[in-house]
Order: C-alpha cells, then sequence, then structure tokens
C-alpha cells in the first residue's frame, strides 16, 4: 500500500494584538481551503495560531488567561474543525491551553477527521521569568508556560506514526531523537521566531539559517519528514522570520515560503522514503551505542 500523499504547510502572516480569534480562524479556514485544492491531506498550522504573539507584554491574571483555550475545539474555533472533516483534510495546529486545574501549557494539536488525535506541550521553553525593561519586547514564556508533561508523544494517523514539537524545540536534538526513537515518520511543528534576538544581536542575520539548520539536521539524523508553520512578518512591532519548510528524510529542502504572509506551500510526502536513512547510516539498532549518551540524560547544572 502507498503511503505517498500531499501535505501543506499554512505560514500565517502577523495577527494584531486587537484581532479577534475568527478572523485568524477565518484566514486559517483560506489556507486550508487552498491547500485542499491542491490535494493536500494534511496542513500545518503555526504555534499560537490564533492569536499574536503575547508573551511580548507583560501581562497578569484574568488579562493574561484570556489569551488562553480552556477547551479545544471551542466555539470559535469549531469551524476549522468542521471544514476539515468535510474536506477530509487533517490539521496541525498550536494554541495557549488553560487547563481545568488551571495550568498554562503551550499547546498543539494534531486532528484527523474532526477528531483530536494527538497533543503536545512544548518542553523547551525559550525567553526569560522577569520583564527586562533593556529589551525592545519581552520573551515571557518561561513566566507564562509551564514545562510540557506529556513527553513526545507519537500517535498512529495518515496510515504512519506522525510527532509533533513546538518552535524551539526544533533546535535540541534530544527532541528528534525522541521522536525518531519511537518511529516518528513526519514531525509537525509550528514557530514564532523573532528575526531580532536581543540577548545575541551579532546572530540576527543568522535566524534563518538556523531554522533551516536545526530542520535538515534533525530530519536526516532520524529519517523522517518535517512540516514547519511560521508565524511571519511584522507583528506589533516585532519581526518574525518565515521561512516555512518542508524537508525530506535526507535532510533536503522540498518546499520553502517565498514571504512574510499568509501562505501555503505543499509537497508530496512519501512515508517510506524514512526507510532510506533509517536501514543505512541511522539504523538505530546496528548503530546506536546508548551505553556511552549518559551525561544527555544527567540533571541539569547551573
Amino acid at each position: 500500500m502507498s503511503r505517498k500523499f500531499v501535505a501543506a504547510v499554512a505560514q500565517l502572516g502577523p495577527i494584531a494584538r486587537t484581532e479577534p480569534r475568527s478572523t485568524a480562524v477565518a484566514r486559517m479556514m483560506d489556507l486550508l481551503r487552498e491547500a485542499a485544492d491542491r490535494g493536500a491531506r494534511l496542513v500545518v498550522f503555526p504555534e499560537l495560531a490564533l492569536t499574536s504573539f503575547f508573551p511580548r507584554w507583560p501581562l497578569e491574571g484574568a488579562e493574561l488567561d484570556a489569551w488562553f483555550e480552556t477547551a479545544m475545539p471551542n466555539p470559535e474555533v469549531q469551524p476549522l474543525f468542521d471544514l476539515s472533516r468535510d474536506l477530509g483534510v487533517a490539521f496541525h495546529l498550536g494554541y495557549a491551553e488553560l487547563t481545568p486545574e488551571g495550568r498554562h501549557f503551550n499547546t498543539a494539536i494534531l486532528v484527523e477527521a474532526g477528531r483530536i488525535v494527538g497533543k503536545y506541550r512544548k518542553i523547551h521553553l525559550p525567553g526569560h521569568r522577569e520583564v527586562e525593561d533593556w529589551r525592545p519586547f519581552q520573551h515571557l514564556e518561561k513566566r507564562y508556560f509551564e514545562t510540557g508533561d506529556l513527553g513526545f508523544p507519537v500517535c498512529d494517523a495518515l496510515d504512519g506514526k506522525l510527532g509533533m514539537c513546538i518552535c524551539n524545540d526544533r533546535r535540541w536534538p534530544e527532541t528528534w531523537r525522541m521522536l525518531g526513537l519511537q518511529g516518528a515518520e513526519l514531525v509537525a511543528l509550528g514557530y514564532n521566531t523573532p528575526l531580532h534576538y536581543p540577548p545575541a544581536p551579532e546572530h540576527d542575520h543568522l535566524q534563518y539559517f538556523h531554522n533551516e539548520l536545526s530542520l535538515q539536521a534533525g530530519c536526516y539524523q532520524n529519517g523522517l519528514w518535517a512540516l514547519a508553520a511560521a508565524k511571519a512578518g511584522h507583528e506589533e512591532g516585532c519581526d518574525l522570520i518565515g521561512g516555512s519548510l518542508i524537508v525530506a528524510p535526507t535532510g533536503e529542502i522540498i518546499a520553502r515560503a517565498a514571504t512574510v504572509g499568509d501562505e501555503v506551500i505543499t509537497a508530496t510526502v512519501d512515508l517510506d522514503r524514512c526507510q532510506e536513512i533509517r536501514r543505512n547510516i541511522f539504523d538505530f539498532a546496528q548503530h546506536r551505542e546508548p551505553q556511552a549518551y549518559g551525561l544527555i540524560t544527567a540533571p541539569k547544572t547551573a
């Protein structure tokens, strides 16, 4: 049986602070229709896709919680679920999750046939906890979100094994190896990545390069596909990179976004191509030596 299908990444341009979720959902529905018209069976949307990237502002209490979703789907997002079901197109969506117990997570879900079949909560939280006035914008993810508590799950979908990660996770090789060890054949992820990095501005010119480097290395070293969706463009005074990508298990870039606005890119994904890597250089059963990797899971040091 062929496990070849068209997959899409739906990059989003900026979302204003005052833009309601319904507007963002309407934009995503337009992109979902465009992807379906191209024959896509899966569409990947960005991290925190329903709102502007709120960790750039100091927020407290109810003003902060207003950026989080207490149910998924909810009435504002239900139209996207319905359209996905009607078109027969699965999708990946990032959003801020507030649990019934009052816990806050940066979350992504995989939806197939109108039903949530996978959930991931971001583990590698970047940024800082306290407001730092010297910054041109804040990055308060460590203040607003808890470290994800679901591990790196892999789910059965689209006749294959699919995993997820979120933004900064993509920079960490442990993310990809945890997914690869579980047999993930495709990883969906979204990101909001500023073009300017205040702690090390000498790296600003490398932001697109580091995005591609992380994705290509993760795919090659684990023999899997990646679909990476950016929230891009000039959003509330902050420039976010575009560069949404589809990367093959060989590490080759198959499709790349050309703009920093709403844009769909597509490619034909063949999950069976994962074996090109997994039967050769990165044959884990033959060539991994986990007894020598103890430092990787040693406790953190200051």
